[in-house]
């Protein structure tokens, strides 16, 4: 189990992360999600142990993280820009992380270079970002962690490849019970794979919740009325958005499906349907809640 509380991450006198609290079960595959500078990364990098938390705390399974070897044998972390030794081919790679890892499969190993069509003698430098991601995968199943952190793992992908990532974590968690964090701007990836999600906005957490609680507690909801209700008539809605186009209604409510759709009723709309929200129209909703302005951004 991932426990972080309270934490907070400055570099000088910017606040990455501010007094954050998130839990992450064992077992558990954890989307991370947010804006561009949320502190995503920085967070990803205070769990691996890279970063020295400025206060709160950081552990694993009780064990504080930072400075504690024995912790961080059982963590990898794949970052957005995963590093190599300069020169190096896979082969060199895998030799290099046997020596640190000891949980370290050679069987693992082999079995994972069958799947993967990598070149264990080329230079890495030589390859794609796509094929220096699926090498850092490699090496990163290979020391069979019990916790596999991952910045933007789909980037670079092809499809074939990330269909593949899916079923070899869903193995892992499945197998070995693993406790696994992705932060990615891939919404849709992060849909097929994660069962909990997390939305950091400028340092601090909107929300942390299981995927499918998420998707029920959220719908997109269509109505026309005539004449068009007033808008008080609506007050009792917990509404996240709200557009008029003509006598079409559009909003985006949270609550009870039955009980928005009995209180839509009372109304007497002339036609009324509910949608379910994919993880990007919630990630959209959520963060113009939190005062970030997409209209504006696009405009």
């Amino acid at each position: 189990m991932i426990q972080v509380e309270r934490l907070t991450k400055k570099f000088q006198s910017h606040i990455a992360l501010n007094q954050i609290s998130v839990s992450v079960q064992a077992g558990s595959v954890f989307g991370l999600v947010g804006s561009n500078g949320a502190g995503k990364s920085t967070l990803l990098r205070t769990i691996a142990g890279i970063y020295k938390p400025d206060s709160g705390s950081v552990s694993i399974d009780g064990a504080p993280i930072f400075e504690h070897p024995d912790v961080k044998n059982d963590i990898f972390f794949i970052s957005d820009f995963p590093y190599f030794i300069p020169q190096s081919n896979m082969r060199e790679m895998s030799k290099f992380y046997k020596k640190l890892y000891a949980n370290w499969s050679n069987e693992r190993y082999c079995e994972l270079c069958s799947l993967f069509p990598i070149d264990e003698k080329m230079k890495i430098s030589s390859m794609s970002k796509g094929m220096q991601r699926q090498v850092a995968l490699i090496c990163a199943l290979s020391t069979q962690p019990k916790v596999l952190l991952m910045d933007e793992i789909f980037d670079g992908l092809d499809p074939v490849m990330r269909q593949l990532l899916k079923k070899l974590l869903a193995r892992e968690v499945a197998e070995r019970n693993i406790t696994v964090m992705i932060a990615s701007h891939n919404l849709r990836e992060l849909e097929d794979v994660c069962d909990h999600v997390g939305l950091l906005h400028q340092g601090g957490v909107v929300f942390e919740q299981e995927l499918d609680h998420l998707k029920l507690n959220l719908h997109k909801l269509q109505a026309v009325f005539k004449p068009m209700i007033a808008a008080d008539e609506l007050a009792d809605f917990d509404i996240l958005k709200f557009e008029v186009k003509g006598s079409l209604v559009n909003m985006v409510i949270r609550g009870d499906k039955g009980a928005i759709s009995r209180r839509i009723e009372a109304l007497k709309p002339i036609y009324y349907e509910m949608l379910p929200l994919t993880l990007e129209e919630i990630f959209i909703s959520e963060m113009e809640v939190s005062g970030y302005d997409i209209d504006k951004i696009i405009s």
